[in-house]
């Protein structure tokens, strides 16, 4: 069988990775000409073009996200040839979609563990830039193995994409802020994408946020949670919101309180999520907070001497907002280096414009970081590291705790 993968980005890479993988043959295309995608058996790539004689003639076509809304793409999105049309296997599952600007990756991954201590064979994946390989993955998974639950993170960008792509049966958000504005170019924007995502379906909200009467209208039915008191081995206040969010998706699918308290009670956390490293007399809280609710949840449960963080992508623009959060705080140093792409000056800009006072340096890269967070022990208290590039964040934390007891 062989599937054509048009559109290179995030979720196209993995896509072409994905269906190499299961043994399928690959058509893919951009009209980008500087794509990186390693040259494998059973992979055609046309790069600068999109080839139309061949997507037409490939048994099935991986549209991507960023193209989903493309009139010269119409006649494959209203045809029978996508890929989540041709294999049908996880269209019969019970799928949960869990979605919203913050806490995605963790909620998903703490409603997976109660599902499957409780019994239940779950497929859980999606969004490829929350962690997991993207929505190609599961959609051939699913066509391999039984599975009872499908957990699908979907990221705010790809909600027409998934509403096509996958049958919800029930939507969680986990709360809605400033992120990905390049695209929504509002919160108006976004919230009116996010009502017609959960047009007719189950929802589960946030009980504190602003949003519930819009989206509620929309909605079959809406439940509601609010934080519960747990001990929780994660940091932060933020993450007992997220583990009433996971622990109302497996109230409705029947699960005992006492099953879901002890699930989430050793739940271990989420690699590049904020979690703490103690290094000799310093204290580190590291973890990806690439828009301002997140830096601000974090900045919120205590005052740290130094903050290090990645910078985004230029064209990001909204998320260039977490320098304008850190400008508030009395920090004697913040740190930059370059994240998800070296925007380091831009970044420095910003911090002097809005009258930051402490001192500001620049970082080149993983390495730098390391050893710098490593001067700051006997000279400060506590140091955080976050921002973009869950990658490096990812390294940094690796790096670190080579001589690190975590609590």
């Amino acid at each position: 069988m062989k599937v054509a993968v048009v559109g290179l980005g995030t979720e196209g890479i993995h896509a072409v990775r994905s269906l190499l993988n299961h043994n399928y043959t690959v058509y893919a295309s951009d009209i980008n000409e500087n794509i990186e995608l390693d040259v494998s058996p059973g992979l055609d790539i046309d790069l600068g073009y999109h080839d139309f004689d061949k997507i037409q003639k490939a048994d099935a076509v991986v549209l991507s996200p960023s193209l989903w809304d493309r009139e010269i793409f119409l006649s494959i999105k209203s045809g029978d040839k996508l890929l989540s049309d041709v294999l049908t296997a996880h269209r019969s599952l019970f799928t949960i979609g869990i979605t919203g600007t913050n806490g995605k990756t963790t909620t998903t991954l703490m409603i997976n563990d109660i599902l499957q201590k409780s019994g239940l064979k779950v497929l859980v994946g999606g969004n490829a830039g929350g962690g997991f390989q993207g929505y190609t993955e599961i959609i051939l998974q699913a066509e391999e193995g039984e599975y009872d639950v499908l957990l699908v993170e979907v990221c705010d960008m790809t909600l027409d994409f998934c509403t096509s792509n996958f049958d919800f049966d029930l939507v969680l958000v986990t709360n809605m802020g400033i992120d990905h504005m390049e695209m929504h170019q509002s919160m108006k924007n976004y919230l009116k994408s996010m009502a017609k995502f959960v047009k007719g379906k189950k929802l589960i909200l946030n009980q504190e946020e602003e949003f519930i009467e819009t989206l509620d209208k929309e909605a079959e039915k809406t439940f509601l949670f609010s934080k519960i008191p747990l001990k929780l081995n994660l940091y932060g206040e933020f993450n007992l919101l997220n583990a009433a969010a996971a622990a109302a998706v497996a109230e409705i699918l029947g699960i005992s309180d006492k099953d879901i308290k002890k699930s989430l009670e050793s739940f271990k956390g989420v690699l590049g999520r904020t979690t703490v490293l103690n290094l000799p007399d310093l204290r580190i809280v590291i973890g990806k907070t690439d828009n301002t609710s997140a830096l601000a949840a974090v900045l919120g449960e205590e005052k740290f001497n130094v903050i290090i963080l990645g910078t985004p992508r230029q064209k990001e623009t909204c998320r260039y907002d977490i320098f304008v959060e850190v400008s508030k705080t009395d920090a004697s140093i913040v740190a930059l280096f370059p994240g998800l792409e070296d925007t380091v000056n831009r970044a420095r800009i910003i911090l002097e414009e809005k009258g930051f006072e402490g001192e500001i340096i620049s970082l080149k890269g993983v390495d730098e970081v390391v050893e710098f967070t490593r001067k700051c022990i006997n000279k400060y208290d506590k140091v955080f590291i976050g921002g973009n590039g869950q990658k490096k964040i990812i390294e940094i934390t690796d790096k670190l705790k080579k001589n690190t007891v975590l609590v």
